[in-house]
């Protein structure tokens, strides 16, 4: 089997999966419990934030654990949205958001806040400058995602958060859930103010995540109840989880220091190899795109038609990302890139982790010329 969708979701490591069974066996206690069990429990979620922050670099007060990215990138934006609206209403994103972003700024549009959706040009970069056309005097928020999660394209997020500097009422929240583990982000020289992470897009596992929020932003929080996380996020915290995060964490960023480059090199040949073929676009720029996503259309077939033509031959790839690719509607981020619909409906994206290999990619980039081929010949 060769796994190519790993912005969707990743493999758990196996040191990750027995992290969690060993704390979910022996270490089960509630967190909050007077007694020892619960303790201990306590102790190791202290120390699952510690290394979340250490690796991150950044303070152990400013991690809140989540159950991941949807919900760290709802708690962000409502949270601060609500904190701050007697400030004003308007809110600044861009065009190609994620949906955990996208929906939940279009719930605040319904209860009276304002939005403007800055655009992104043929590569689906945004400009700060544009961002700063934005502002107005009642701006009490920019979200900008890290990484675009269905064409790769890195956006200039420190660029960004040196301009809101000199607005200094504007928080500014990113989505690092595509970056986490890829491409370094250093949250205070990029003068952010809350950061989202998901710990599935690095081998950890499913319903757990982060949310960094800098010391001194207020947020509501969404959910109400026992006031853990310092009454961010209350209920029962997944201790098993998140220690399991941060093993994953901390292991994915230590195969990035020897992994990169081969990721960067696969990334690479794959593109040379797919701009052989006759009837392929690749639409992931260049120059400033992450070195795990790149993203083409297949001329006259549609997307999912090919997805299932690769699976027959045991290659795993998707169509625009996770949560929309059911919608059977062409990408947003490529529309807003000015990609014909067209071309739009037949966009795959390969997701690359530090477990792929070159075997795997000259052996997939063969495969989809063949299939290619053989799709021509079933529609002519």
């Amino acid at each position: 089997m060769i796994y190519f969708d790993n912005s969707a979701t990743t493999k758990p490591y196996e040191e990750v999966i027995d992290s969690f069974v060993k704390v979910s066996t022996e270490y089960f206690g509630n967190p909050s419990s007077l007694h020892n069990i619960g303790g201990k429990a306590e102790q190791l979620l202290t120390q699952a934030r510690s290394q979340v922050a250490r690796l991150l670099n950044v303070k152990n007060s400013e991690i809140y654990f989540t159950s991941g990215g949807t919900e760290g990138n709802n708690l962000a934006i409502k949270g601060a949205a609500l904190t701050y609206r007697g400030r004003g209403r308007h809110i600044i994103t861009t065009s190609i958001e994620h949906p955990s972003v996208s929906e939940a700024i279009n719930q605040l549009e319904q209860l009276g806040f304002n939005v403007t959706y800055v655009p992104v040009d043929l590569n689906g970069r945004v400009n700060a400058k544009e961002v700063e056309k934005a502002i107005r005097s009642d701006t009490i928020l920019v979200s900008v995602m890290h990484i675009n999660n269905e064409v790769g394209t890195v956006q200039p997020i420190k660029e960004i958060g040196m301009m809101l500097k000199k607005y200094p009422k504007i928080l500014f929240h990113v989505d690092h859930v595509q970056g986490a583990g890829k491409v370094p982000l250093n949250f205070y020289e990029c003068g952010i103010d809350l950061c989202t992470i998901s710990g599935h897009k690095f081998h950890g596992l499913k319903g757990t995540g982060a949310l960094f929020i800098r010391d001194g932003v207020r947020i509501s929080p969404l959910l109400s109840g026992g006031n853990q996380e310092l009454n961010i996020r209350s209920g029962t915290e997944n201790v098993a989880g998140m220690v399991a995060m941060a093993k994953a964490l901390r292991l994915t960023l230590q195969k990035r220091e020897t992994g990169i480059h081969q990721m960067e090199a696969i990334k690479d040949t794959l593109r040379k190899e797919l701009e052989k073929i006759d009837g392929v676009k690749v639409h992931t720029p260049k120059e400033g795109s992450a070195p795990h996503i790149l993203n083409f259309s297949v001329r006259r077939f549609k997307a999912e038609v090919f997805v299932h033509a690769l699976e027959e031959q045991d290659i795993y790839v998707s169509t625009t990302s996770a949560c929309s690719s059911k919608k059977k509607s062409p990408s947003k981020t490529l529309i807003a890139m000015g990609v014909p619909e067209e071309e739009a409906d037949s966009a795959i994206r390969i997701s690359l982790s530090y477990e792929n290999t070159m075997e795997e990619a000259l052996y997939a980039a063969d495969k989809i010329r063949q299939t290619i081929k053989q799709l021509g010949e079933v529609m002519s």
